[in-house]
């Protein structure tokens, strides 16, 4: 059973969206993650969000680029948390997807993080903590992470200052 159900709206989008799925399996998280399209398989994407749902699924994160329909079709199929990641490519710089994935509608959200990698960074992150709130354990390692992050980042500064003092 995976707890968090990745989607892609394609195949190109691997690369942008390859640390949500690294973040999510260094905090010991099972993940499915596939690609499916809002516009091009529409009846796909609703029987993956069944089927998910059914074996237990706790949080959809979906990454799309352009019209970025892709959270909004899963938004619609569950009542479980979805976490939209924009995809940029296009002249608009994600701005479009952006835009497209935050604007829903009352009832349907889609909490909506920033684009790309930075983005699939957040929706790890995010989808980690929710499932957090029933797992302590689970907890414990978000926290350990976040304590680390904080030791890399006084050993930079501390770097800093030797070399600039």
């Amino acid at each position: 059973m995976a707890s968090i159900v990745i989607l892609m709206g394609s195949n190109s989008d691997e690369e942008k969206v390859a640390p949500c799925a690294e973040i999510l399996g260094r905090l010991g998280i099972d993940f499915y993650l596939t690609v499916t399209s809002a516009h091009r398989t529409p009846e796909r994407t609703a029987r993956i969000v069944a089927e998910q749902e059914k074996a237990g699924a706790k949080v959809f994160i979906c990454a799309a680029g352009m019209a970025a329909h892709l959270a909004g079709a899963v938004a619609a199929k569950t009542v479980r948390p979805v976490i939209g990641i924009p995809i940029s490519g296009t002249a608009f710089g994600g701005m479009d997807a952006l835009l497209s994935t935050v604007q829903m509608p009352p009832g349907f959200p889609v909490a909506t993080v920033a684009c790309d990698k930075a983005g699939a960074r957040n929706a790890a992150w995010m989808a980690a903590q929710i499932l957090a709130l029933g797992d302590d354990a689970l907890r414990a390692r978000i926290t350990a992470e976040r304590a680390k992050m904080a030791a890399d980042v006084e050993a930079v500064g501390n770097e800093m200052l030797k070399k600039y003092s």
